[in-house]
């Protein structure tokens, strides 16, 4: 059995019922999107349980093989050669997470799947092929990883699951186009996709935090 990654974890209320689950990006940790919990300011209502993993620290082809905190290598940012083994790796550390949620008490249909850049690429990933319903996923500044392999690997149970994809149009290390093309994708393997896009570059803006809390308040 695989280990599962250390974690921080955040709850928005007593005995959550829900889970986000937030993946973060090439080089940074857990601790990276920890202090947007506060940020989006979520009703009262709901008890969000938030889990902030830490990706392996491994060698990383495009920064001269210098080791550093990556969900799978990177040998390229045109994205024309993918690290498929090191994807279904981190594959496997997400669905062991979310099987602890659920060993928590929090079901599927009640964990969205979240990350910024690799980490929103693993949660498309893991989403689409997980075997349980799940609340939805949020990728942020992303792409959709091995997409020549979803039709045949996405998990019925996840048809139509609601998305959240946001990216930057300045974007310099994911351009807008790959994830347009991420997005038309999705779309016609028929998944509920809501699309922003902001005038930044590889980062976080405060309206997207608004279309965050705005998306995960309808969601949960």
């Amino acid at each position: 059995m695989q280990q599962l990654p250390e974690t921080i974890e955040l709850e928005t209320g007593a005995q959550p019922d829900a889970a986000v689950i937030w993946l973060h990006g090439l080089g940074a940790d857990g601790h990276d999107f920890e202090p947007i919990v506060d940020e989006l300011a979520l009703p009262e209502r709901l008890a969000i349980r938030f889990v902030f993993p830490h990706a392996p620290v491994r060698p990383v082809t495009i920064n001269m093989g210098a080791s550093m905190r990556a969900w799978y290598d990177i040998v390229a940012l045109d994205g024309r050669q993918e690290d498929a083994a090191g994807i279904r790796a981190s594959q496997q550390r997400l669905d062991g997470l979310i099987g602890r949620e659920g060993a928590r008490g929090v079901e599927p249909r009640r964990i969205v799947l979240a990350g910024f850049s690799q980490g929103g690429a693993i949660a498309l990933h893991c989403g689409l092929r997980c075997p349980s319903r799940l609340a939805g996923i949020m990728a942020l500044s992303t792409y959709l990883p091995l997409a020549g392999t979803v039709e045949v690997e996405r998990n019925p149970a996840n048809a139509g699951l609601p998305i959240l994809m946001v990216h930057g149009q300045q974007d310099e290390m994911i351009g807008i186009g790959r994830a347009r093309s991420s997005r038309s994708a999705l779309e016609a393997l028929g998944y509920s996709l809501e699309w922003r896009e902001y005038p930044m570059g590889h980062s976080v803006c405060v309206e997207e935090i608004a279309a965050i809390a705005d998306w995960l308040g309808r969601t949960l």
